[in-house]
């Protein structure tokens, strides 16, 4: 009678680590595309099981668009991409009612918001109105046209990014929406050895359209997603690693070098992407140093610097890194 009570449980155990082991192999099948961006590859599988949207930043030509493809490849989803632009209109994005001459009816014509993953690129060059078009469904997971609602699909991830060193005819993110994405992550420039072996498959004959070619396939999909979503929900947080979380929250509001700090929803969500790394980890509780981790690409676009500080040439990942040096860990 114990044996058959304890074989559930055996099972849950045994397809949580099936499950882990899916989204792990991801990062190899996403390697098959792109070289040497496995740390984003990390924190986009995080934003998905934390159901979080993610920032990427990185200069052009450091496969922002071929990283989110070989992603969606990976994991058996359907992706789009939105090239932002200053004309494009809150109903290019979301979609629109649309006359039928035959019926004469207006019927609704999905947007390219109706996929798993969105990847919104340049999002800082639309005008706010079209930026904010995403805000409801970034948050609410569904697309209000006419009075009526319309869910997104299931998972729902938004992957917008930014060049960071070009503002000339932009629209920088405002606070509000800045803090409904769980993740900023920064795409560095390849090293030596990563850039060379770049060239060297562009040389064998590598072509960045034909995924398949590359020999990218899907290894896990919704329901795996969906079984690690579960798993990571049971991860077990000690009341001094939520103590030591709100701790560094409160730190960068009494930073001087900070105009804003962090709001409670970037306590949180540090907590949930915490989680999420330790479940990815092999552990079923988070430690100070899966805070640690998450902290930077949690906590750096919900901080402003003082306009003294941006002048002296300040850096709010350091500012970040100060405070993480400060705050004492639960021990």
């Amino acid at each position: 009678m114990s044996e058959q009570g304890s074989s559930p449980r055996v099972l849950d155990h045994m397809d949580h680590d099936s499950a882990r082991q899916s989204l792990l192999d991801v990062r190899h099948e996403v390697a098959k595309a792109v070289v040497g961006q496995d740390a984003t590859v990390t924190g986009l599988l995080i934003a998905l099981l934390s159901q979080g949207h993610v920032l990427l930043e990185g200069v052009p030509g450091v496969a922002k668009t071929l990283l989110v493809r070989a992603l969606s490849a990976a994991l058996n989803l359907d992706t789009k991409r939105v090239q932002f632009t200053p004309d494009l209109m809150p109903g290019d994005v979301t979609g629109s009612l649309v006359y039928d001459s035959h019926t004469s009816e207006f019927t609704f014509r999905e947007g390219p918001v109706f996929t798993n993953i969105l990847l919104a690129d340049e999002i800082n060059r639309t005008p706010p109105k079209t930026q904010a078009s995403l805000l409801e469904a970034m948050e609410e997971r569904q697309v209000s046209v006419d009075g009526v609602s319309r869910p997104l699909p299931a998972p729902f991830l938004v992957a917008a990014t930014q060049n960071p060193v070009e503002y000339e005819g932009t629209y920088p993110l405002p606070e509000a929406q800045l803090d409904r994405f769980l993740l900023k992550l920064t795409m560095p420039l390849p090293g030596r050895q990563d850039e060379m072996e770049v060239i060297r498959r562009h040389a064998a004959g590598f072509d960045p359209r034909d995924l398949t070619a590359a020999g990218v396939r899907a290894v896990a999909g919704p329901d795996e997603l969906a079984r690690a979503r579960q798993a990571v929900a049971s991860v077990a947080v000690d009341p001094e690693i939520i103590a030591y979380i709100v701790d560094l929250v409160r730190a960068t509001r009494a930073a001087p070098s900070f105009l804003l700090g962090v709001s409670p929803r970037g306590a949180t969500a540090l907590l949930n992407t915490s989680r999420s790394w330790a479940w990815l980890s092999g552990r079923g509780f988070v430690t100070p140093d899966d805070v640690k981790a998450l902290a930077l690409p949690c906590l750096r676009h919900r901080v402003a610097l003082q306009p003294e500080a941006q002048m002296d040439g300040v850096r709010v990942d350091d500012v970040l890194g100060s405070i993480l040096a400060s705050v004492p860990v639960p021990r």
